[in-house]
């Protein structure tokens, strides 16, 4: 069996995803003229470490894409935006999922930030989504105590709340 490149697409026969990248800038059908967002991969350099790349191989492009979804021009921005929401989209088990960060750097270009302070806003609210969404996943786990699941829905209700709140200064900015 020859080799394959990460180019080359593959089936989970699981789930029937794809590994096909959607970096390619063409138009999302129905969304006239909205490119797919840019996308990450992940490569593990140590133990809790994770480097991030561009999934098709177009360093440039992909760069000039993140900037672009992160409202900024200036590399450290970028630099500490992506370990931010790696740090978010870390597991109980420290591991960062990939499909977490791809959704967060989603989330974040469909508030398209025209600058760092809304790149910033843009980043916590994609972080705290996440942190919600976690915390509700735990509510219906199996760890039935009460107090415990009591203090998982005040702390999922806060983090809704926050959002609420970010979206709403999103919103005035």
């Amino acid at each position: 069996m020859g080799a394959l490149s990460r180019a080359d697409l593959w089936v989970d026969r699981d789930t029937g995803m794809t590994n096909k990248s959607n970096n390619i800038p063409t138009s999302v059908a129905g969304q006239s003229g909205r490119l797919p967002p840019v996308r990450v991969k992940m490569c593990r350099t140590g133990a809790f470490v994770e480097k991030v790349y561009p999934p098709d191989g177009d360093s440039k492009n992909w760069w000039q894409r993140l900037n672009k979804a992160l409202g900024t021009v200036s590399s450290d921005f970028v630099n500490a935006a992506l370990l931010q929401i790696q740090a978010a989209a870390r597991s109980p088990f420290g591991t960062i999922s990939e499909t977490a960060m791809n959704a967060a750097l989603a989330m974040i270009a469909a508030a398209a930030p025209k600058d760092e302070i809304e790149g910033a806003l843009a980043v916590q609210m994609s972080c705290t989504h996440a942190a919600a969404m976690a915390i509700l996943g735990k509510l219906d786990s199996g760890f039935g105590e009460e107090r415990r699941i009591a203090t998982f829905a005040s702390a999922a209700a806060r983090l809704l709340r926050a959002y609420a709140m970010q979206m709403e200064v999103l919103r005035r900015l």
